[in-house]
């Protein structure tokens, strides 16, 4: 029976990724946290928590690419750059929650307690730092927003304005996704690819959909080429594996059949 030392060293010895510091994941989470109190907690002193921010991101950067070429404050300053648009954005957003979700009652609570929306913030927040070349933090940052609202979105998708999940949980949408202006989807709806493979990493995998859209429960969209036309409505449950018309209807239909009497 091996002693306790020889179990030690065999661990060590077959830990095949010596530089994987797990606290990059944890001070992520932290900053991710951090970045979205700071745009909408009301307490919060933005002027310190931006010095803060960059201060953590300086430290997380640092442990993801385990160099230090000067490239962390280039990408810091233009993400710091991007943040009023950002928040445009995700105040369109949450209006459009508030507009759309008769259970709303406020902007406030859409803020606090809505866990679609949380995932969109987050999503826009490491959208951009992937645009950036931030290396691993973004992946993070989603995976973060995963584990929290149930909603995983790629930030490699391109989300365009006023979008809306209603409550979000199993939302999948894929990395080469396209969704553009005023697209509403409900839970458990997957934006997916048709198939699985490594050799397509680099091309478009994952559905377009175009303004105006509304996705209702458990729809699956998959397919690079599919497309789902401006105006459509795609109802609960459905399969989709081609485009789709703009100005359709599409839905699953149904049967019902009375039982024999006994």
């Amino acid at each position: 029976m091996s002693t306790k030392e020889e179990i030690i060293q065999k661990i060590i010895a077959n830990k095949n990724r010596p530089h994987l510091n797990f606290s990059l994941k944890h001070k992520t989470e932290n900053f991710t946290n951090n970045l979205f109190h700071t745009l909408f907690d009301s307490e919060a002193c933005v002027a310190r928590n931006i010095k803060q921010l960059e201060e953590d991101f300086k430290e997380i950067y640092k442990l993801a690419c385990l160099i230090n070429d000067g490239s962390c404050e280039t990408i810091w300053n233009s993400f710091l750059y991007k943040l009023p648009t950002i928040l445009e954005n995700l105040n369109l957003d949450a209006q459009e929650l508030v507009n759309n979700d008769p259970a709303s009652n406020t902007i406030e609570e859409v803020y606090l307690a809505y866990p679609g929306f949380y995932a969109i913030a987050i999503y826009r927040f490491s959208h951009e730092l992937l645009l950036l070349n931030t290396p691993l933090i973004p992946r993070l940052m989603s995976e973060y927003a995963h584990s929290k609202t149930g909603t995983d979105i790629h930030p490699g998708a391109t989300i365009g304005k006023s979008f809306f999940i209603d409550h979000a949980t199993g939302t999948v949408i894929g990395e080469t996704c396209v969704i553009k202006d005023f697209v509403k989807i409900y839970q458990g709806v997957t934006l997916g690819a048709l198939q699985v493979s490594k050799e397509l990493r680099n091309i478009k995998r994952h559905p377009t959909v175009e303004n105006n859209v509304t996705i209702y429960a458990n729809a699956t969209i998959l397919g690079g080429e599919t497309i789902i036309g401006e105006n459509c409505t795609i109802g609960g449950n459905v399969w989709i594996t081609k485009s789709v018309p703009k100005n359709s209807l599409v839905y699953h239909s149904t049967e019902t059949k009375q039982k024999p009497k006994f």
